[in-house]
């Protein structure tokens, strides 16, 4: 016999291991909230089944999931896997945003009073009386190296009152440059 009558055939284990990252895949997608959902790059097919998925649970929502799967062998599964790594990565200002925050608190709980007193300036809205509790009791748990309750406390008081005030700096920002 010679070598162009055997047919080569796929190996059995790295099948149902593609059918499974396929399925993963799929699970994800169907997770995803519409409008990231919309980045991705599908067929108008596959955005059906997608969407379809996301009504089902149980047993229909599996065999939507083997649907998808299905479906996907015609898909652009890198540029997907692509979309969905960048969508899960954070941004570089909300990245930015949480050192500086970070940064705030250390210095807070180091005794920072010049920082607290800009912090008072900047943020009108800050109750003096519970930043400066939260700042005593978590330089109190850093001395006595308690779990970090109060600093955690602190970080979370910094980025609401950040939250609730970014709208009106960022306005600035933007249309000053």
């Amino acid at each position: 016999m010679s070598e162009k009558e055997y047919a080569i055939r796929p190996n059995k284990t790295e099948l149902k291991r593609e059918i499974k990252i396929l399925n993963a895949l799929g699970k994800e997608l169907i997770d995803l909230p519409p409008s990231s959902l919309k980045k991705v790059p599908l067929s108008e097919q596959m955005r059906n089944a997608i969407e379809d998925g996301q009504r089902f649970s149980r047993g229909a929502l599996q065999r939507q999931l083997r649907r998808i799967a299905s479906l996907m062998q015609h898909e652009d599964i890198e540029a997907i896997q692509q979309e969905l790594r960048r969508q899960k990565q954070p941004s570089k200002q909300q990245t930015a945003e949480f050192h500086q925050l970070e940064q705030w608190r250390d210095r807070l709980i180091d005794g920072d009073e010049k920082l607290l007193t800009d912090l008072i300036d900047q943020f009108p809205i800050i109750d003096r009386q519970m930043i400066r509790q939260l700042v005593r009791n978590a330089a109190l748990e850093r001395k006595k190296e308690k779990t970090p309750k109060s600093a955690r406390a602190l970080f979370k008081y910094l980025a609401e009152l950040k939250k609730s005030t970014s709208i009106e700096p960022n306005a600035r920002s933007h249309s000053e440059t």
